[in-house]
């Protein structure tokens, strides 16, 4: 990882969709601009995160895959709906 984070939150071991809804619930306490670093180990992460971003207003930074732990970086959206969960 090339980023610096403010926030680490390890959601190793859980699968979908535990790890998104355990990255909004954190993100909401997060001030805008400031970064979240999750750790996973499920494999749908890597797709159910940034989605989670892209609906939620959120930046998805990157992804970086080590073993079986993928970092993700996630820096807090600015809107006042950043933190809502996407519209199905």
């Amino acid at each position: 990882m090339t980023a610096e984070y403010d926030q680490d939150l390890d959601c190793e071991g859980l699968l979908c969709p535990l790890p998104v809804l355990k990255a909004r619930k954190r993100l909401l306490a997060m001030e805008p601009g400031e970064v979240l670093l999750v750790r996973t180990t499920d494999r749908m992460a890597v797709i159910d995160l940034p989605h989670f971003c892209a609906g939620a207003g959120h930046d998805y930074l990157e992804a970086q895959t080590d073993a079986a732990v993928t970092r993700h970086l996630i820096r807090r959206g600015a809107n006042s709906h950043a933190a809502q969960a996407p519209q199905n």
